[in-house]
């Protein structure tokens, strides 16, 4: 042990000191560029001498008002000059969207690689069941541990060198999982890693670009853990969600964030198409896109797929989810055709919202109806209300179009309709498609 010499510190401690030069305070401060300079040109620290310093006569005190207003002068003249040559700082080429699992900026005009991962055989009788069912409110701690264990870190072997890490949902216990086509696109192999760090090679069933969804196996061993989807159409602006993913790659996989729901049935505009998509302020980085945005009752509700940025500033809190109302038609087409099927048209043209037709009562109004459509010829006629369908009740034009995709061509649909103050129920019949062409 060393001996303490009575200085304040034992022999050979180094200590660093510092020792101010005067009762002077230094202030680092940093001035903007005037407008239109480039970043690299942004001044250099200043000091400023604020507290105890040399005092300045009145005339160094007028120089330096007047030197102010030489540069705000200036500062406003070339703002303005600026503004005759170049387009304005903010304007739709100003902020764009980029895939979350992506490192560099989505370009649009870049199509899809082809996607050549060895698959599996569509039509094996599996599928997404999205259910509108709550249970209890969970904490935090309680989705993570309920969800995350369904949760996979998706490898994609690029075929070129590189890689491409996104995020999956296992829905079914043979090892079905969902993510972003985008995650997949230009894929020769891929691998998918379970929370515990197990390793499985996985298939491609079926995806669809357009809607920015694929689906997946994964070769596991006896049955997989799953997690539960809820009908994404009892979401409320406000309400908790959480997603889990793998921001900035496998490292940090399996990391929770929160947030609410900031807006819900977004139409959004994306690679020249508009996505019906759900906002969150709930934290997406690089590697979460195809994760999923969880309710507060450990639900998945949505399949996060990207986020706003900007090339000026930095957008945080501003991330999109793929609703799982209308995912459910679009994973089991593919997991039963491999492709989308058309969907039937009604042939009528309705309200938003619905109007209270009695006391209790709501439908939405049909405004005008195609002649020769399935509508016309069930008998549905302009000033009806459509109360209900396939016996369910529609206070929306949103609700009538869900009960719409669960039919294909070929099937039946009934309507209850409201017509002069009493209820009727007809009953569509949508053609195949041979008889659509004959």
């Amino acid at each position: 042990m060393e001996e303490y010499d009575g200085t304040g510190h034992l022999p050979g401690e180094i200590i660093e000191v510092y020792r101010a030069k005067g009762p002077t305070e230094v202030v680092e401060t940093y001035c903007r560029p005037l407008p239109g300079r480039a970043e690299e040109e942004t001044a250099q620290p200043v000091p400023v001498r604020t507290a105890g310093g040399k005092k300045h006569s009145r005339r160094g005190f007028r120089v330096f008002l007047g030197c102010v207003a030489v540069m705000v002068v200036l500062a406003i003249g070339a703002q303005l000059v600026s503004g005759l040559f170049r387009r304005p700082r903010w304007s739709e080429d100003d902020w764009y969207w980029y895939y979350d699992d992506e490192y560099d900026y989505y370009d649009p005009d870049e199509p899809y690689g082809e996607i050549t991962i060895p698959t599996y055989p569509v039509g094996q009788g599996a599928a997404l069941e999205v259910r509108s069912v709550r249970g209890r409110v969970l904490t935090a701690q309680e989705v993570y541990r309920l969800v995350n264990p369904a949760v996979v870190t998706v490898l994609v072997d690029l075929g070129d060198g590189s890689a491409s890490v996104g995020t999956g949902v296992i829905f079914s216990a043979d090892g079905y999982f969902v993510t972003n086509y985008h995650v997949v696109a230009g894929g020769a192999d891929c691998a998918a890693v379970l929370d515990t760090g197990a390793m499985y090679p996985a298939r491609f069933v079926a995806g669809d670009a357009e809607n920015d969804l694929a689906v997946l196996r994964l070769e596991g061993d006896g049955l997989l853990p799953t997690a539960a989807f809820a009908d994404s159409d009892d979401l409320t602006v406000g309400d908790k969600v959480y997603a889990i993913g793998n921001p900035l790659g496998y490292e940090l996989r399996g990391t929770l964030t929160d947030g609410i729901v900031s807006a819900i049935n977004r139409d959004v505009e994306v690679d020249g198409a508009v996505r019906t998509l759900i906002q969150t302020n709930a934290a997406l980085n690089s590697g979460n896109s195809g994760g999923p945005l969880i309710n507060e009752y450990g639900q998945v509700v949505g399949i996060n797929v990207i986020k706003m940025s900007s090339r000026y500033s930095t957008i945080e809190g501003l991330g999109f989810a793929i609703p799982s109302a209308s995912m459910e038609r679009i994973v089991n087409d593919l997991l039963t055709y491999g492709a989308l099927q058309p969907e039937p048209t009604l042939g009528v043209s309705v309200d938003r919202d619905g109007t209270e037709v009695r006391s209790g009562l709501l439908g939405i109004r049909v405004l005008s109806v195609t002649e020769g459509s399935p509508a016309d010829q069930a008998g549905v006629r302009q000033g009806d209300y459509i109360v209900g369908a396939d016996g369910q009740p529609i206070t929306s034009s949103r609700e009538l179009l869900r009960v719409r995709g669960r039919h294909y061509a070929g099937d039946t649909m009934t309507l209850t309709l409201w017509r002069q103050g009493r209820e009727l129920t007809v009953t569509l019949r949508f053609p195949t498609e041979e008889t659509a062409r004959s």
